[in-house]
């Protein structure tokens, strides 16, 4: 009993009580875990900026939207599996809850062997398609192919904290992410400053952190009591279990891969302008990434909480939830997109001494931290819809308004010279954010009417 107890403290009651308490309870500490995470690339992006210069600075930050190409895929089915455990919380059933999280955890090693597979073989021919500058093709590829080999603890990590995000427990993964922050950093500078292994340096460090934080993660799972018990001789993929999961997550999967498609050919046209704005760009992506994951915070309580009070049928509180939720997210990004923009010089100073650089990452600061908040009630609609079990018609949705709508401008009037510069790329962002909202709205109106969302 104690030990139930002590797992039932870092519990939120997403069922009863107030919303917008529980809500921030909830995101709080998850968007604390989401900058630390974050804190592992920018540890990187800052360390050889820094210590090894612009062109190994340009090599890490090329790779992001890679690496978000290839993951996202499958961080996406762990969306599924926070679904999954939320609804059968929610609905007060231990033994399918308990099925659920190991076959949830056997999908994260599949998942991330096969990445390593795919990252270590193909990643370098496809930044090549990126039209990566040559300069730094080396150093890009040196840094990717080491990144993957380690990339199974990273979907180990993000599986386990799903499953503890699906019971409201954001506290203990953000302990972890703390610990693995700090080897990141400590590694960064023995290998990097001490051992003289620029990128390589920083990509073991990062590979060996993640490698802590999967490990902390699991070892919790393992000494937890009840439904979320992780036993190693009881994994297994359960039939069930398995189709719910990649029915939920495969449309957030696919959804994610499709906006990072984008986000690639927004980077193969991005490199196309050299290396200053490629670099500029890339401490300005660090940057805003800040300012997405505090917001992602929100789209996640979102998710969690709907998907409980849908699987508790407490239908009356949705309507509530997505309300707190979109408020929350907009007074987050209005306030750090801004905050971002106004210390915008200073701040890119960590990562480099150029001016030309800081200049170049300035446009894109404009155009993407300042209106960003919309970008955060455009997932928080998301987050709502997914919870409800609705996961195909967001991703069609996203699909259209945000994807589509960025190629078709970089494939025709980009191509015109008078339009062919990085401001009216990143310009792209904040207007197809705004469409894909005002659609994912629609949606959601439909969708509580069909299901009764209102609750008369």
């Amino acid at each position: 009993m104690s030990s139930e107890k002590k797992l039932k403290k870092y519990e939120i009651d997403m069922i009863n009580g107030p919303i917008t308490v529980n809500l921030l309870i909830f995101a709080i500490p998850l968007m604390a875990s989401s900058i630390l995470q974050l804190l592992f690339n920018a540890a990187d992006i800052i360390v050889v900026g820094r210590f090894v210069g612009d062109v190994a600075l340009a090599a890490v930050g090329s790779n992001s939207a890679l690496i978000n190409l290839l993951t996202n895929f499958f961080i996406g089915l762990s969306i599924g599996a926070n679904v999954l455990v939320s609804h059968y919380f929610g609905a007060g059933k231990p033994e399918e809850t308990e099925k659920t999280v190991h076959t949830s955890i056997l999908m994260s090693v599949i998942s991330g062997v096969l990445l390593t597979l795919v990252g270590v073989l193909f990643a370098p021919a496809i930044l090549e398609m990126m039209q990566t500058p040559e300069t730094i093709l080396p150093l890009a590829t040196l840094y990717i192919r080491i990144y993957f080999a380690g990339i199974t603890a990273t979907m180990v990590y993000n599986f386990g904290a799903a499953i503890l995000r699906a019971v409201g427990d954001t506290r203990r993964p953000l302990y972890y992410l703390f610990i693995a922050g700090v080897v990141n950093i400590i590694l960064n500078l023995i290998f990097v400053i001490g051992c003289k292994l620029s990128v390589a340096g920083v990509a073991l460090a990062t590979t060996i952190s993640q490698i802590v934080a999967a490990v902390l993660v699991i070892r919790c799972l393992m000494k937890s009591d009840g439904a979320l018990k992780l036993e190693i001789s009881k994994l297994k993929l359960d039939y069930d279990k398995f189709l719910r999961i990649i029915k939920i997550g495969l449309p957030a999967s696919f959804q994610g891969t499709l906006f990072s498609i984008s986000n690639v050919i927004i980077q193969a046209s991005i490199n196309s302008f050299g290396e200053v704005v490629v670099a500029g760009s890339s401490a300005a992506s660090n940057l805003e990434g800040f300012v997405y994951v505090s917001m992602n915070a929100f789209y996640q309580a979102a998710l969690t909480f709907t998907s409980q009070n849908y699987g508790a049928r407490r239908i009356e509180r949705i309507n509530k939830i997505l309300i707190s939720a979109l408020i929350s997210v907009a007074v987050t990004g209005i306030l750090f997109g801004n905050t971002v923009y106004f210390f915008g010089r200073d701040l890119l100073r960590i990562y480099t001494s150029s001016d030309k650089v800081i200049e170049a990452g300035m446009v894109r600061i404009l155009l993407v931290c300042c209106p960003y908040f919309l970008c955060g009630l455009m997932d928080t609609m998301v987050g709502s819809l997914r919870g409800l079990g609705y996961s195909v018609m967001p991703m069609i949705v996203s699909l259209v308004g945000a994807c589509v709508l960025r190629i078709l401008w970089i494939f025709t009037f980009f191509r015109l010279d008078i339009f062919h510069t990085p401001f009216m790329l990143y310009i792209t962002y904040p207007f197809t954010w705004m469409v894909t909202f005002l659609a994912h709205v629609v949606c959601f109106i439909i969708i509580r009417r069909k299901i009764g969302v209102a609750g008369n």
